[in-house]
């Protein structure tokens, strides 16, 4: 069963579609207002539901990360079938997935929301045990209740599968490699008070992307959900600025 939040959701609107992507653990919710901000400029906004996400941990551990690029490769066809551009904008690892998407040349543009390349030391990632050893174990995980947005919006797995945060470092391992194929106009969206990702995950990706035209928007007091943060509004004004510049030729 779907948990409250945990469904994908269209909203139908003009010909510049946009893609959103949730972070690892977490679910559609998640980018529902930056959704709604978006269709009020006039894009078709589609968050999709990543493979594993939005059900049970169990679910979760059942999956890799090809799984989770097939979920948005779903959902861009759905999207390519009712739009004519496209764009992507990913959450933490969703950022990542969006690169893997845009480095295949399919999308328009993209934004990344603090997509980690470095986690950051407070994660105590050391503790991680070789894949081979994690079976069917958990890590608690704790994130504070957003008060200021809609309840669904809080949707979280209370713990992660040992098994998927391996998933989630081949992740980042492939898309460290896939970076200088980037072409397409990218925003990198970090925050200095990230305490998952390490702050130079955003340089790291602006540096190394291909994409001649690039930029990278720093934050000073967001965590790591930018997307629901308190920077939020700064944060949508900033993408719809970007999606609507014309891409030069």
């Amino acid at each position: 069963m779907i948990l409250r939040g945990g469904e994908p959701f269209l909203l139908p609107g003009g010909d510049h579609g946009v893609l959103l992507v949730h972070g690892f653990t977490g679910a559609p919710a998640e980018m529902l207002l930056l959704g709604q901000y978006l269709h009020k400029q006039g894009y078709t906004v589609l968050a999709v539901r990543l493979a594993g996400h939005g059900t049970t941990p169990e679910a979760l551990a059942q999956t890799t990360y090809d799984d989770w690029y097939d979920s948005l490769c779903d959902g861009y066809s759905i999207l390519a079938s009712m739009c004519q551009h496209i764009s992507v904008v990913g959450q933490s690892m969703g950022g990542l997935l969006s690169l893997l998407l845009a480095a295949d040349g399919q999308v328009e543009k993209v934004v990344t929301l603090a997509a980690p390349i470095f986690i950051h030391e407070d994660r105590q990632l050391y503790r991680l045990p070789a894949r081979e050893k994690c079976g069917c174990r958990y890590y608690p995980k704790k994130r504070r209740n957003i008060a200021d947005v809609p309840p669904e919006c809080n949707v979280s797995y209370g713990e992660m599968p040992m098994i998927s945060i391996h998933e989630v470092l081949d992740l980042i391992d492939r898309v460290k490699k896939e970076l200088p194929r980037l072409r397409c106009p990218l925003l990198v969206v970090q925050s200095h008070e990230d305490h998952t990702v390490r702050d130079r995950s955003g340089s790291y990706i602006y540096t190394n992307a291909g994409s001649y035209e690039k930029e990278i928007m720093w934050l000073e007091k967001s965590g790591h959900l930018v997307s629901l943060g308190c920077d939020r509004e700064a944060v949508f004004e900033k993408i719809a600025e970007f999606l609507q510049q014309p891409v030069k030729e």
